[in-house]
């Protein structure tokens, strides 16, 4: 066992981290020498908080997860919104496996923990992108959970919409450089006007100059005295407890009239400290340039999928509750809605405007072979907020 009580992505592969009734369902049929192909999809019952949609995430691990066995899986692009049902009511499939189900059914959990948790910290970070609208909202978001998941987090988060993460790994795996600025524990070893000029002077020049203004004293003085000490202060960022922080709406409209006042103007305010979306717009409407979100991203609410088996060699079949049969998904080209229809369906028409649809079940891996390119995470996120200016947010 691991140090840190983690599997290895090797003892993933091998289906060591699955519920041990797919152990014994895979004994059971190959003691009963029981050979049957079925297709199995992955859909959604409802989404966390009324949500009206997700942001599907987490198709690169699973491609990864069941790459190399006898099998084929479709999906719907990475980072596509979507909701629950169809507008017939019908439920999407984000994906589907077929093949012989004793070769896959030790993966089904495994898959279900990477899609489910990977498509909530999209989905939430594209909530909170959506309300910060076109100000930067960076992941602060892994010192609340397992180290191990640092990666994983971030890079979903970014997915997203976040346009920055804080962690080393994290910004590995997106290819890009770490965000942050100072903690608390520099300013009360060194003294709040000594830890700034220390960081100004020491850190390299292409790292922002954003001065950590709320250890000791009033922001408003704070961020004055900062914008006065570095010569390049790009902003000031308040991180007050929430125990202690007041109005933090007002307390950033003061801010902001105090330094524009004094020419200030070119210095941004950044806030951080338990935001969650529903504290943004106020927060910038007050004059925030950027936000640090943290447990609210990294803890977010699983998007609670389900993999079940609608077909049996070949004939349609599926537990009370689960709409049967192969099927096709379709999107509409102009408003994006998803269509289901069944597989022998030649084509579906929006509802909503009328357009023409186009299939967005694709197959990915044919007998474990991938067949189809997978995406860039920069594709993705692009995708990701090309997809939100045509959304509505709402808490």
């Amino acid at each position: 066992m691991d140090l840190f009580h983690i599997a290895s992505g090797d003892e993933i592969k091998k289906g060591l981290t699955t519920d041990i009734y797919f152990k014994r369902t895979v004994e059971i049929l190959r003691h009963k020498k029981v050979k049957k192909s079925v297709l199995a999809e992955f859909t959604v019952g409802s989404l966390p908080d009324k949500y009206p949609w997700a942001v599907f995430a987490g198709l690169e691990y699973v491609v990864k997860l069941l790459e190399g066995l006898p099998i084929t899986l479709y999906s719907i692009p990475e980072g596509t919104l979507f909701t629950p049902r169809d507008p017939e009511g019908v439920p999407i499939p984000v994906m589907a496996i077929e093949g012989e189900y004793s070769s896959f059914s030790e993966f089904e959990t495994p898959a279900l923990g990477l899609i489910c948790q990977a498509s909530g910290i999209a989905t939430k970070s594209a909530r909170i992108k959506k309300a910060a609208e076109d100000s930067v909202v960076l992941s602060f978001g892994v010192r609340r959970m397992h180290p191990a998941l640092a990666p994983f987090i971030d890079r979903n988060a970014y997915i997203g919409g976040c346009d920055g993460v804080s962690s080393i790994l994290g910004a590995e795996a997106i290819g890009k450089r770490p965000t942050g600025t100072m903690p608390h524990a520099l300013m009360l070893i060194m003294g709040e006007e000594e830890a700034w000029k220390a960081y100004d002077e020491i850190m390299p020049q292409d790292i922002p100059r954003i001065a950590l203004i709320d250890t000791f004293g009033d922001e408003k003085f704070a961020s004055l005295e900062a914008a006065s000490k570095i010569k390049d202060l790009l902003g000031v960022r308040l991180d007050t407890p929430a125990s202690r922080r007041g109005n933090m709406e007002r307390i950033v409209r003061e801010v902001r009239w105090e330094l524009d006042l004094r020419g200030y103007k070119n210095v941004r305010i950044y806030v951080s400290g338990g935001l969650d979306e529903d504290d943004i717009p106020p927060l910038k409407k007050a004059g925030a340039f950027g936000f640090g979100v943290g447990t609210s991203i990294s803890n977010a609410p699983t998007i609670d999928f389900a993999m079940d088996i609608v077909e049996v060699e070949g004939v349609p079949l599926a537990k009370k509750g689960k709409f049967s049969g192969r099927k096709k998904v379709w999107r509409c080209k102009k408003c994006k809605a998803l269509y289901v229809t069944p597989y022998e369906a030649d084509t579906a028409t929006c509802h909503s405007c009328g357009e023409e649809t186009e299939l967005i079940l694709q197959k990915y891996l044919e007998n474990g072979k991938l067949v189809r390119p997978l995406p860039s995470v920069d594709e993705i996120r692009n995708y990701v907020l090309e997809q939100l200016k045509q959304v509505e947010f709402s808490l």
